[in-house]
């Protein structure tokens, strides 16, 4: 979206704006063209000077950093980016939209080089290899042109993302695994590969096992996957990430890897691995392409072997705030006046993978500050804030989210957050803290925000505790938007009408879009995730209707009556944008 500047922008000189830029910032390697490239995002209301002073200051000058920043955190659009670049380094803009990669023509340069320097070879003509970059700077050229040894290269200015995807889709690491999993051959082979694994995993990190993991993982992370899924099946081991929620095959490989993979995983792990059949969790930390990378790592047993499923927590993504989630202003308004209550609860809720924790940080960001003493309780803790008392559970040395939560409560706290609430202890205990004085927040497994509040009753909650304690709930899921790549005009079907004339509120919208496929979706049609967000607050009326155990459909229609805004509204309202699809909302929200 597209930020325009406050009024009077318009009569001070941009120049200007821009010296006084430059004498915050150390020129970087690339302080000519970003600042030009910043002035001119500038001129075109997509972002104001004062963000353009911390894009510039937070990305040192250094253009790879600074085209990643515009687009994630100032929603920079890729071609006006790419635009906004082409002229400061004076050479022609990119066109996103450019299909389907050739693989021979992308081999022309090698894959050290486009990872390194970030450029993508797309076509060949007359004025020789057309290479997309996202730095076409003239000392990035002359650098790329004397690793290509001597080609001749004609440059276009294109964006992070665009790049990166095109080198992540391009350059796989499917392509050399069948080497690798040779060593598996056989089922005698398979037991001894097993058995040095177990011997020599930590003194030889060039053995295959340790090789295929790392690749494994290594793709994962590039794919921009969250999980791993390994499922041994009853002809092969399948590999499957998930990539924006959903999961896709990566690599099929032969049986007889599977013991040395499980094996190589528990040790890296810290897990038994002579104990086969009952469930394991560990974890361990890595570091791929210079990123340091948490994986939380789950075994259990299946008629076919052991299926490990590993969760992905890159460190080095930056902490999302509260306004950047994506939450509808007037949501956002409410829900961020609630969060700043003395006293009272706050749940988040939603199933496994629908972006709870990631609300919960935003919210602790934005209530964190120096006179407050803010603790959590979590497991695990994913990631690490500063001025902030965090606690990992350790069911072994009996600290639980309960034990935790008592303990916390004599370490003089203003705001808690407890990681998830399991059961009827956890509950009551995070229930009377809220209501002797303390803020906590909390995320709970439920459908919506009026079925949060009847697990609760379901735990053995008092409604009367429920309907004091609590201030507010907000639901969420994350739903795919559809890639701005590859994008086509298309009719719904009359079932799909139907469901978007239903829930749009009157919408009399003809012209529906959706993905067609392409390199930079990896042939999906949706590229990244947005929020979606249902905030219920606690009012008079809505308390009556809780402690008079009143049905979920009777709490929910009181709710929309108040102005509650449900989830299927925000998410057909996103369709009316053309943000995403009403078949991604049927598959998300289970819309009838």
């Amino acid at each position: 979206m597209a930020l325009g500047r406050k009024k009077g922008d318009d009569d001070a000189p941009v120049q200007g704006g821009g010296v006084a830029i430059a004498e915050r910032n150390p020129a970087g390697p690339n302080a000519e063209e970003c600042m030009a490239a910043g002035q001119a995002l500038v001129q075109a209301n997509h972002i104001t000077a004062e963000q353009l002073a911390q894009l510039l200051e937070d990305s040192n000058s250094d253009l790879f950093k600074f085209s990643e920043y515009a687009i994630s955190r100032n929603s920079v659009g890729r071609n006006e980016l790419a635009h906004a670049v082409a002229a400061a380094c004076q050479v022609p803009a990119a066109d996103s939209n450019v299909g389907s990669l050739d693989d021979e023509i992308v081999q022309k340069l090698s894959e050290q080089v486009c990872r390194e320097h970030k450029v993508i070879a797309i076509a060949e003509g007359a004025e020789g290899l057309v290479v997309y970059a996202v730095d076409p700077s003239a000392h990035r050229r002359q650098l790329v042109e004397a690793a290509a040894g001597g080609q001749r290269l004609s440059w276009r200015a294109s964006d992070h993302n665009t790049v990166t995807s095109f080198i992540e889709q391009m350059f796989r690491t499917s392509s050399n695994l069948d080497s690798l999993v040779a060593t598996f051959a056989g089922e005698d082979e398979q037991r001894m590969a097993a058995e040095k694994t177990v011997a020599e995993v930590n003194l030889d990190d060039q053995s295959p096992v340790v090789q295929l993991v790392a690749k494994i993982v290594g793709q994962a992370l590039r794919d921009r996957a969250s999980d791993i899924h390994i499922e041994p099946l009853d002809d092969r081991l399948r590999i499957r990430y998930r990539v924006d929620g959903h999961l896709v095959e990566a690599f099929s490989l032969p049986l007889s890897a599977h013991n040395p993979l499980v094996s190589r995983l528990k040790i890296m792990s810290e897990m038994n691995i002579v104990e086969k059949r009952a469930p394991q969790d560990g974890q361990f930390s890595t570091k791929v392409d210079g990123k340091d990378l948490d994986v939380r790592v789950s075994s259990v047993a299946t008629v076919f072997g052991e299926k490990i499923v590993m969760r992905l927590l890159d460190k080095s993504k930056s902490m999302v705030g509260l306004g950047e989630l994506g939450m509808p202003k007037e949501t956002y308004s409410t829900y961020s006046k609630l969060v700043h209550a003395p006293f009272g609860m706050v749940i988040c809720a939603g199933p496994t993978g629908a972006g709870k924790t990631t609300t919960l940080y935003a919210t602790l960001l934005e209530i964190n500050s120096t006179g407050k003493n803010v603790t959590t309780v979590e497991d695990p803790v994913e990631y690490v804030f500063p001025g902030i008392n965090q606690v990992q559970t350790n069911e072994k040395a009996g600290l639980t989210f309960a034990t935790g939560l008592k303990a916390l409560l004599r370490q003089d706290p203003d705001t808690i957050l407890v990681g998830e609430i399991r059961d009827e202890q956890t509950a009551r205990i995070a229930i009377q803290s809220a209501l002797t004085g303390h803020f906590v927040l909390s995320s709970l497994h439920g459908t919506d925000a009026v079925a949060a509040l009847h697990r609760l009753l379901d735990m053995g909650i008092e409604a009367f505790l429920v309907a004091s304690a609590i201030v507010g709930v907000v639901s969420q899921r994350l739903i795919r938007k559809m890639c701005d790549n590859c994008k086509e005009q298309y009719e719904l079907g009359p079932e799909e009408l139907a469901v978007f004339r239903q829930h749009s509120g009157g919408s009399e919208k003809t012209t529906f879009w959706r993905g067609a496929g392409c390199t930079y979706c990896s042939g999906t049609g949706y590229r990244d995730r947005i929020g979606i967000y249902e905030l219920l607050r606690i009012t008079p009326e809505i308390r009556r209707l809780i402690v008079g155990w009143a049905t979920t459909e009777e709490l929910r229609r009181l709710a929309v009556a108040q102005g509650m805004r449900t989830m299927l509204r925000e998410a057909v309202q996103l369709v009316e944008d053309d943000v995403t699809t009403v078949q991604e909302v049927v598959r998300t929200l289970f819309a009838h």
